[in-house]
């Protein structure tokens, strides 16, 4: 039997942060991970060049049903105490746009770093081991230890091994890209200790149509061009990406985050122009220009090609002093809110996030605690907290994966 003052389960962001934090502090620290590799969700982020935070956190940028509740954490452990981490070992980086910070060179310099940090603290980091079952320990056998975990795969001797613990970690992540080791065991340990759960739903993920528009984005796939897309209230201005699905590109993702099935998106094509204005002076002054001709000066020759059959197919070869006010009117108002329905997200698959998780009413927002359950912890992506794209579900794992990590 060995035991350990803490055990951490799954080897990602916010495990290994949580663990290099707690081992710091002179805890004998062991990290389960049950894939063959650590790290695999920081090495395919951000196009391997991981986007690992931004200069600009604020509560704003999460999705909660508690939306105060990472509040504590990214106070305690900020953007730029990463940062100081990042420059201590001399990774260089590079700012894009809307303040994300990426590796000039790779995403495993990131992990390497994580792996280092860990390494120096002396922490055991397990991989290949599927963790079988978890059991609280009553005060007459535990022996100073709170947690049972029972292992397959431990020091890679085939058969079970129970490892014990005062402080167990829940590091799992959750549904999001199962290829990459997402599940939903989290769930399972939250409920097996009777804390509740909200709704959950793939976040940060490509939109998907049937039909025409999906025909019409077939034809598209690969263009790229900068919309604003609205849903629900919430609107963001980024690429936008046609794929032989559907949709996709920052904007879209950003927007899945805020989409149900049933709603529409609204696209604003030309969100630098009030597109009905545009169009009426352009009749004024440049009558004997085609309409396809005058909107090839800001769009895709294909898109607009595309738009001509949707909305102006009958008057395609009259000169702009042929269309009615009211005629165009109807045209830029679709070219500033073209309303589209899609019929479903790609789903976990390919989502970068899970909506949902683990109720926060049942967490301490200071500790990472479970109010109910001594001694047992949830960070990172498992918890009903996600990030806007842009380095922000990074920051979380980072900044609840240490606050955990100073209280176990």
């Amino acid at each position: 039997m060995k035991h350990y003052d803490v055990i951490i389960l799954g080897a990602g962001a916010a495990g290994l942060m949580c663990a290099a934090t707690a081992a710091q502090r002179g805890r004998r620290v062991l990290v389960l991970e049950r894939a063959n590799k650590i790290g695999k969700k920081i090495l395919m982020s951000g196009g391997g060049r991981c986007n690992f935070t931004n200069y600009s956190v604020e509560s704003e940028n999460y999705i909660s049903s508690n939306p105060h509740f990472c509040k504590s954490a990214l106070n305690r452990y900020s953007q730029w105490d990463f940062i100081a981490l990042v420059d201590k070992h001399r990774i260089n980086t590079e700012e894009r746009k809307h303040g994300q910070l990426f590796c000039v060179g790779s995403a495993k310099e990131i992990l390497a770093m994580l792996v280092a940090e860990c390494e120096e603290a002396g922490i055991e980091i397990q991989s290949g081991c599927e963790t079988r079952a978890i059991q609280g320990l009553t005060s007459s056998d535990k022996n100073g230890s709170r947690y049972s975990v029972t292992v397959d795969g431990f020091d890679d001797v085939a058969g079970l091994t129970e490892v014990q613990c005062s402080s167990l970690v829940v590091a799992t992540g959750a549904l999001s890209i199962p290829s990459l080791g997402g599940s939903g065991f989290g769930y399972e340990i939250a409920t097996q200790f009777d804390l509740p759960l909200t709704e959950r739903h793939a976040g940060l993920v490509p939109l998907m149509f049937t039909s025409s528009t999906k025909a019409i984005c077939e034809r598209l796939s690969g263009l790229a061009l900068e919309v604003e897309v609205s849903c629900n209230g919430q609107s963001f201005t980024e690429n936008l990406l046609f794929t032989h699905r559907g949709l996709s590109g920052p904007v879209i993702l950003q927007i899945s985050n805020y989409w149900y099935p049933g709603d529409s998106i609204e696209i604003n094509l030309l969100p630098n122009l009030d597109a009905i204005d545009w169009l009426l002076q352009a009749k004024q002054q440049q009558g004997k220009i085609r309409l396809n001709t005058l909107l090839n000066k800001q769009l895709a020759k294909s898109l607009v090609n595309e738009l001509e059959r949707l909305w102006w197919s009958n008057l395609a070869e009259q000169p702009l002093a042929q269309f009615s006010d009211q005629q165009l009117t109807g045209i830029g108002g679709q070219l500033n809110s073209w309303c589209l329905k899609p019929s479903a997200s790609e789903g976990y698959r390919t989502a970068e996030v899970t909506l949902g998780g683990i109720d926060t009413d049942s967490i301490s927002s200071k500790t990472m605690e479970a109010k109910t359950q001594k001694g047992l912890y949830f960070i990172g992506e498992v918890l009903d907290v996600s990030g806007h794209l842009g380095g922000f579900n990074f920051q979380w794992a980072w900044s609840s994966g240490y606050t955990a990590g100073t209280f176990v």
